[in-house]
């Protein structure tokens, strides 16, 4: 079983994840961006977007199922992801391999995720021409993550994303766990 936690940059997946953690201890958590992270050091992004690149898709997606099948237990994932294509792409391949997954989606308000997206840091060196820049495509992004709404698969659960973690995780776990019986 896979969790997905889905949302523009500064909903909250992370913090979600991390409230989920200790109350799933068996889970693994698997941030996709680490295969993005990964695959910049090896080649060129020419969009700047390492979802644009298909060996990120398709390895993102063999590893979900690969930790899944393999270790036997659920796996919590963050990641924004709202092209429909690269969506169905992953998506697809995590069905093909009998995956249960359970998608969700935090909807918070624009000016609620750019004021989020100023007060964190969002590069682990904390250069601050780095932060600006990282900043900037950030909340470039909001526009096409809010949109993405419209466009999410039908079993998306959109969870408003300005409640509080406690009450997040716990509508995610009423939700994972009355779909396992």
């Amino acid at each position: 079983m896979i969790v997905w936690v889905n949302g523009a940059f500064g909903s909250g997946k992370t913090s979600l994840i991390e409230e989920l953690r200790p109350r799933m201890p068996e889970a693994l958590v698997y941030d996709p961006e680490m295969v993005g992270y990964l695959l910049r050091e090896i080649v060129d992004v020419p969009t700047g977007n390492f979802q644009d690149l298909p060996l990120w898709r398709q390895q993102v997606a063999d590893l979900a199922v690969r930790l899944v099948e393999e270790y036997r237990r659920p796996v919590l994932v963050p990641m924004t992801l709202v092209d429909p294509g690269y969506l169905e792409e992953i998506f697809g391949a995590l069905e093909r391999a009998g995956i249960t997954l359970h998608h969700f989606f935090l909807k918070v308000a624009p000016d609620v995720l750019a004021r989020r997206i100023d007060g964190r840091n969002v590069t682990p060196d904390g250069d601050p021409e780095r932060e600006a820049k990282v900043r900037r495509w950030c909340k470039a992004q909001i526009g096409p993550c809010t949109a993405a709404l419209d466009t999410l698969p039908g079993d998306t659960v959109i969870l408003d994303g300005e409640l509080p973690l406690r009450e997040l995780a716990d509508e995610v776990l009423t939700r994972v766990r009355a779909a396992a019986v």
